[in-house]
């Protein structure tokens, strides 16, 4: 009785439960992240994540991201769309650029739930990176170094990691601070 009482408390809470160690999500973009939410029940409470939420039902992914899963979502901030050219979120966020869209949003988009740890074993195992294909068919690099964990996209930008293992009902998210773009 008392560990249903613990999972439920946990439950409540927003924490996973491990094993027997309780991990709670870290907050982002000031709100907090529930593990047994989906990604976009999660997401749409971040103010840092609003054109991330205007783009992903714009390209008409909720319901995807809304499904069993697991994805392991790199998700870029505010501030990692507002670097892009001038221009380039207006543009793709119009109708008759869905499919564009859709494209660069499916390849911050992995179809597995990879932890940091996951990636950093993956990355260690390969010689330091490990390639992985995206639903979206881009082909990224992740690495793992002192604790930190990097993703390169097919031209060679770099995003940080900046906010790890957010866990989800449906996978994981890692807040990432630049756009990925695939190769066009």
């Amino acid at each position: 009785m008392r560990k249903l009482a613990t999972l439920l408390l946990a439950s409540t809470l927003g924490l996973s439960m491990i094993g027997a160690v309780a991990y709670a999500n870290p907050m982002v973009g000031g709100a907090p992240m529930y593990a047994k939410k989906n990604i976009i029940e999660n997401a749409v409470n971040s103010k840092d994540h609003t054109t991330l939420v205007a783009a992903v039902k714009a390209a008409g992914l909720v319901d995807t991201l809304q499904g069993a899963g697991p994805f392991t979502v790199f998700a870029p901030t505010n501030e990692a769309f507002a670097a892009l050219p001038p221009g380039t979120v207006d543009t793709l966020l119009k109708p008759e650029n869905k499919d564009k869209l859709t494209k660069v949003l499916t390849c911050h988009v992995v179809a597995a739930k990879a932890l940091a740890a996951d990636v950093a074993k993956m990355a260690k195992a390969d010689g330091g990176a490990h390639q992985v294909k995206t639903v979206g068919g881009c082909e990224l690099t992740l690495k793992a170094e002192k604790g930190k964990v990097t993703v390169t996209d097919e031209n060679g930008n770099v995003a940080h990691v900046t906010i790890a293992d957010v866990r989800q009902s449906n996978g994981v998210i890692h807040v990432i601070d630049k756009v990925l773009l695939p190769k066009m």
